[in-house]
């Protein structure tokens, strides 16, 4: 076993592919200033204290939407960073969309984008979907 190596304890997340009916799913533009770039990244956010994967997942869609889903299916979870952190990602799909109000958090800065399936392929082989919990989830819905 390694000695000495600083480990992050996180309560956990949940991400969410939210697919509108028309075969289009809803990305999110955002800016991340630890590496001070945009990414293209489904929506997801950190558990609350006694909040489960799937109030998490309902939560964090409204806030940074403005989509509510009348039906949520887990596909799945992965550790995105397993050498140091603790974090486990509880990954979702969201249908039966309906507007609801955006409820962003005063540090995000996002843009909501309407993308086909061809257009997220488009932006992976490009090269300007590079956050790997995205990447992830989009191959487990079989998007990419």
């Amino acid at each position: 076993m390694c000695k000495n190596i600083p480990i992050i304890k996180h309560p956990g997340a949940a991400l969410i592919v939210p697919f509108l009916g028309n075969g289009k799913v809803v990305m999110l533009r955002q800016y991340r200033p630890v590496i001070k770039k945009y990414l293209y990244e489904l929506p997801a956010g950190t558990l609350e204290e006694n909040e489960t994967p799937l109030a998490c997942a309902r939560r964090e869609l409204i806030e940074e939407t403005g989509f509510s889903a009348g039906k949520l299916i887990k596909l799945g979870f992965i550790y995105p960073v397993p050498g140091y952190s603790t974090e486990k990602i509880f990954i979702y799909k969201a249908f039966d969309l309906k507007r609801a109000k955006m409820r962003l958090e005063n540090d995000e800065i996002i843009e909501r984008n309407i993308v086909t399936r061809g257009k997220a392929r488009s932006l992976l082989k490009s090269g300007k979907i590079n956050d790997a919990k995205t990447i992830c989830a989009l191959a487990l819905c079989g998007w990419i």
